[in-house]
């Protein structure tokens, strides 16, 4: 089985993978969180730091673009290709509310003839492979088959289905018999991604869906970063992230923030962690924020 680190914006920055790489080696790709380029037609810094030559970057590291204008598609495309990238993939399943009112992202899926002629265009000029990442479409499965015929049509490298429609955000149950369709019908090699928090969630799917060996895992990797290795190393693994941010944003408070995002999804991991994970919500010091984490790492069982 393939598995594929999926983009969490806020999260999977390049630290953040870097280190879990480092830590918990295992993922054969990573995605980057959604890149949105311009009309001016140059990387910001941001954008810079995050997407540096693919050649100083340990495992395959895969840019993903958000944009409904072909010729930003293909530009951007230009510059991973520049600095050595071997696949660009396109985002066809943010939900967010302001993506998707810009018509990107899921948004995309509302107008299948624009997404006809987008698709037609970037794979016309663009210089790289193309996987995609997209859903079942906007309110209803019913609309899949339509997308699905849509996406036949073209030399899609893989294609990433989270089985939800977009209305549905991340709420509800995957819709197993749509995937099952797309992985009968789609031309493309198929991914998997939705609700896969742990091994055995994995082991059923493969039971469920023996032909489909590669599966995108996101909101589940970050609540056990560890899933595919020992999960010893998680007080290292954190400690090492808070010190690397700490660094790079050069400011304690700012990096406190950013790894209280990951603990949104890590205190669950921690059955008995109400007490501390309310201490840890509230706490803006960098040094509680410590003494809570040492805590919570050293005195609570975590969840296997």
């Amino acid at each position: 089985m393939k598995i594929y680190f999926a983009p969490l914006e806020g999260l999977t920055d390049s630290i953040y993978r870097r280190l879990h790489r480092k830590y918990f080696p295992g993922v054969d790709k990573y995605f980057t969180p959604f890149f949105s380029p311009t009309v001016h037609r140059a990387l910001t810094p941001k954008e810079v730091r995050e997407l540096p030559p693919a050649d100083s970057l340990e495992g395959i590291v895969i840019p993903q673009i958000l944009t409904k204008n072909a010729e930003d598609f293909i530009w951007f495309a230009g510059v991973c290709r520049d600095l050595g990238y071997g696949e660009i993939n396109l985002n066809l399943g943010c939900p967010s509310g302001t993506v998707f009112a810009k018509g990107k992202g899921a948004g995309m899926l509302r107008d299948t003839e624009y997404l006809d002629r987008f698709l037609d265009e970037i794979f016309t000029h663009a210089p790289l492979p193309i996987s995609v990442k997209t859903r079942l479409g906007v309110e209803s499965p019913e609309e899949f088959p339509a997308l699905l015929e849509i996406f036949n049509r073209y030399p899609i490298c893989e294609l990433t289905l989270h089985s939800r429609v977009r209305n549905q955000f991340y709420k509800g149950e995957p819709n197993m018999e749509a995937f099952s369709y797309c992985l009968e019908n789609a031309k493309a090699p198929v991914c998997y991604n939705g609700d896969l928090f742990s091994l055995q969630d994995i082991e059923r799917f493969s039971v469920q869906f023996p032909t489909c060996n590669t599966v995108m895992l996101g909101r589940g990797l970050i609540a056990n970063p560890g899933m595919f290795r020992c999960g010893e190393n998680l007080e290292a693994f954190h400690n090492e992230l808070l010190n690397t941010y700490i660094a790079a944003f050069g400011s304690e408070r700012n990096a406190l923030f950013r790894m209280k995002e990951n603990w949104f999804y890590l205190l669950p991991t921690f059955p008995d962690s109400e007490k501390l994970g309310k201490k840890l919500r509230k706490c803006t010091d960098i040094r509680e924020y410590k003494t809570i984490t040492r805590e919570i790492f050293e005195t609570l069982p975590r969840m296997k």
